[in-house]
């Protein structure tokens, strides 16, 4: 993905856009990736996503916030990004800085309703999401079942530590990070060549609207993984695409356009 070019969105410090900029009511989360949609900045997308986590009950109020380098990773945006986008959302009082000890960026404790209420996403773009997780599913279940046939020992044991990362991860940015590793690995060792490259992209769109999530949940999402890599070792590829397969379907129930309509389990 060409982080840097979708980053250099014309906006301000505040996240509001300068001249050059698409007109409002524009955007998808994330951008062009969307075909016949506008696009969103690189810094609204990271101000929705944050938002909206916020707005569904995901992250709590007084809930800190990862450091910012980490809100850039865990979000696939570039340090100055975030850096704007949480700037933007602390001018309009959705989260709120502290400095000194135990200092950071935390959940107001009242965030604005009328500024969350802004900070949502269109019926037409969780419709496209909808449409990118099926095609996420379909790659998915083809890299897991050669996977099952080619991955090497090596892989499977990186595939196992990764899995003992996202257990070990304190939070949601450091869980998605090691989710997203797991999963490139996943296709790498099915060996399919450059269709693998596809999958990957498929993937990095995908990861672009993900939302913070709470890290309990997250570890529980995180079976699967580990139920993948045991199929895989067996050479069971049956087992594994089927776990697969469970592990992507759900994000229609999980990702903001499932939760918004009352979905609760876990992503």
């Amino acid at each position: 993905m060409t982080r840097q070019l979708e980053d250099s969105a014309s906006t301000s410090a505040s996240g509001a856009p300068s001249s050059g900029a698409s007109p409002a009511g524009a955007s998808p989360i994330g951008a062009g990736t969307l075909t016949g949609m506008d696009r969103r900045s690189a810094i609204d997308a990271v101000r929705l996503r944050i938002g909206m986590a916020i707005s569904l009950g995901l992250l709590k109020p007084g809930e800190r916030l990862p450091d910012q380098e980490d809100v850039a990773l865990g979000l696939s945006v570039s340090p100055i990004t975030a850096r704007r986008a949480l700037a933007s959302l602390a001018e309009q009082g959705v989260v709120v800085r502290r400095r000194g000890r135990g200092g950071g960026t935390f959940v107001a404790d009242e965030p604005p309703r009328s500024v969350l209420a802004e900070l949502s996403a269109s019926p037409a773009e969780s419709q496209a999401v909808n449409r990118l997780v099926d095609r996420r599913l379909l790659f998915e279940c083809a890299v897991t079942h050669y996977a099952a046939v080619n991955a090497s020992a090596e892989q499977l044991d990186e595939l196992d530590r990764l899995t003992e990362d996202m257990a070990a991860s304190a939070n949601w940015s450091d869980y998605h990070q090691a989710d997203e590793k797991f999963h490139q690995l996943v296709g790498t060792s099915s060996g399919m060549g450059t269709a693998v490259d596809v999958y990957h992209e498929t993937l990095a769109e995908l990861y672009d609207y993900f939302i913070p999530y709470p890290i309990e949940r997250l570890h529980e999402s995180n079976r699967d993984h580990i139920a993948i890599v045991s199929a895989l070792r067996a050479g069971d590829g049956h087992a594994a695409v089927e776990v697969a397969r469970q592990h992507v379907d759900v994000l229609h129930r999980t990702m903001f356009m499932g939760l918004a309509g009352g979905g609760t389990q876990s992503p």
